[in-house]
């Protein structure tokens, strides 16, 4: 329902759009999915804070959420950033993060692995949409704040002119992700800022809607 330049499905209520085209919006996507409940939508920050979806109240802040009961619904939304989704392998326990590069150094993917409380071998992840690694452009200091973390984030840099660097959030991830013992880890092929037929892109389009990842156990 939404119009330019949050056309067409924007569930993001935080951007400018015309407050019923965003509830319509939801409403389809309830209707579309056959949801059992409506998702709790987040005030996301660029933190690192996750939090559980059956007692969280409206609009948490917060970069994550988990959930272990039926019917709950975890989703973050996203324009670029990166949406990560877990599971455990016995499907009792999902979540879902939102991981630009400052939470990803900060340490969301770890708050979320601990708010699971699964050991990485027994959890599943998928990696959504997000910004590519030929269009993420970050300064210098994205590029320390990582090799600080881990010295072999430097192969998800390429240096370019003028002390630029062009990074790959998806190895960054999966970096992460492999240093708490997850290697089951999927999706990472996409680029929001070149698919423009699909994707919502901050990055290329400034004013713009948001897109939404979702998890939810369904016994």
């Amino acid at each position: 329902m939404s119009q330019k330049p949050y056309d067409t499905f924007n569930l993001a209520s935080h951007v400018g759009d015309d407050p019923r085209a965003v509830a319509a919006n939801r409403a389809h996507l309830r209707e579309a999915l056959k949801l059992p409940a409506e998702p709790v939508w987040l005030k996301q920050v660029h933190g690192v804070q996750v939090v559980d979806v059956t007692n969280a109240g409206n609009e948490p802040e917060a970069d994550g959420s988990y959930a272990s009961k039926p019917g709950a619904m975890c989703a973050v939304l996203t324009a670029d950033c990166l949406p990560v989704l877990l599971c455990d392998r016995q499907g009792a326990k999902v979540a879902a993060l939102h991981a630009g590069w400052r939470g990803l150094a900060g340490g969301v993917i770890e708050a979320g692995v601990k708010a699971l409380n699964v050991p990485g071998g027994e959890l599943l992840v998928w990696l959504g949409p997000a910004i590519g690694p030929e269009t993420l452009e970050v300064g210098e200091e994205v590029c320390a704040a990582f090799v600080r973390l881990d010295p072999a984030a430097e192969r998800a840099f390429r240096q370019q002119a003028g002390g630029k660097f062009l990074a790959d959030i998806y190895l960054l991830a999966r970096q992460r992700l492999a240093a708490l013992g997850v290697t089951a880890v999927y999706g990472g092929g996409m680029c929001t800022v070149r698919d423009r037929e699909r994707f919502y892109s901050y990055r290329r389009d400034g004013a713009t809607g948001r897109m939404a990842s979702l998890i939810w156990l369904t016994r």
